[in-house]
């Protein structure tokens, strides 16, 4: 079967840098089109990108010619790591002009006919592709999202216990790592030595995408599910690896053991980027961490330690993903997968 040809908007930014690196061998898509600001058209990708990565530039992209954000792009369909202030205008352009749109920007996710995408969580949510298409006069574009990266922590593990138990409500505070800031990212006299307590816009995020993305599709439209959420973001002194401490309250009682089977047992879905494991439950006390833990089912995996009961709420636990493939590029490669896997590309 021949390869999907796939556009990266955005392309020199982190998260498209992340993009090129786990496509590199991809046996369903291969990298035809990059595109990113004035800057940096005309010039190969090698001159155009100041690469950060640990592993080498794929040598597949290097001399690929950098070309403006704004269709046509020599590709079957883009994934977007435009930032907000760009992404909604060119986005609903290439969407518009016949391009399905893997967007891992903020600015559709909460729109009504636009679906914000776990797959392992919410596969079922793609049938607001239609809807979308109707009510924006699309043809065969559509724009489908993933969650923001502080979301991808802690809505796996909630996920679960929604479903085994039912969730009431939830306060969740984050520890988010630099690289979720792009680059150059916050100023190293910042952070350093420091923790920042606020995060511009996160909290928001963080309190509204957990309940679409829990909700029921039905008759074209989403139920958001009823629980609530109370947030507070940090920024930390850790490269990649955003952490969530949560404590929640569950509609019915539970065991110790039967909140850690809900989140171990949590299927997978099976497609090519998914890890083994989706949630994996760390026995030792000191654990997940970040440097240790970010990169298990190749930063594919949730990592869940410090299960406990609550003093307060009926139970706490300690949630990790890796922001910039979980909870970025890599959820936007698996939420195309999904719909290749279901035929919608």
């Amino acid at each position: 079967m021949a390869k999907l040809r796939v556009g990266i908007l955005g392309s020199t930014g982190t998260v498209g840098q992340r993009f090129c690196q786990l496509l590199e061998d991809h046996p369903q898509f291969e990298i035809s089109a990059l595109a990113a600001s004035d800057r940096s058209v005309g010039k190969p990708y090698s001159e155009a990108c100041p690469w950060k990565l640990k592993t080498p530039m794929p040598k597949n992209v290097r001399d690929i010619e950098v070309v403006p954000i704004t269709p046509p792009l020599d590709c079957d369909f883009v994934f977007s790591s435009l930032p907000s202030g760009v992404a909604r205008e060119a986005e609903e352009s290439f969407a518009r002009a016949g391009y399905p749109v893997i967007s891992n920007s903020s600015c559709f996710r909460m729109e009504e006919d636009v679906p914000l995408i776990i797959p392992e969580i919410n596969p079922e949510h793609i049938g607001l592709i239609d809807v979308q298409r109707h009510k924006r006069g699309f043809d065969r574009g559509f724009i489908v999202t993933n969650p923001n990266c502080a979301v991808m922590s802690f809505a796996p593990p909630l996920a679960a216990l929604d479903r085994a138990f039912g969730v009431k409500e939830a306060i969740v505070t984050t520890l988010q790592a630099v690289s979720g800031a792009g680059y150059p990212g916050v100023a190293s006299l910042d952070i350093i030595d420091n923790i920042l307590p606020y995060i511009a816009g996160e909290e928001p995020k963080a309190e509204t995408e957990a309940q679409k993305i829990l909700g029921s599709f039905s008759e074209g439209s989403i139920e958001k599910a009823e629980f609530t959420v109370s947030a507070h973001c940090f920024r930390v002194n850790v490269v990649d690896g955003h952490t969530a401490s949560v404590r929640v309250n569950l509609n019915s009682t539970s065991t110790l053991e039967g909140v850690i089977d809900a989140m171990r047992e949590f299927p997978s879905a099976g497609l090519h980027s998914s890890p083994e494991r989706f949630i994996e439950v760390c026995e030792e006390p000191s654990r997940p961490q970040p440097r240790l833990d970010r990169n298990n089912g190749r930063g594919m995996t949730i990592t869940v330690g410090r299960i406990f009961p609550d003093n307060v709420f009926d139970y706490g636990f300690v949630a990790l993903s890796h922001n910039t493939v979980r909870g970025a590029a890599g959820a936007a490669v698996l939420n195309a997968e999904l719909l290749i896997d279901r035929g919608v590309i």
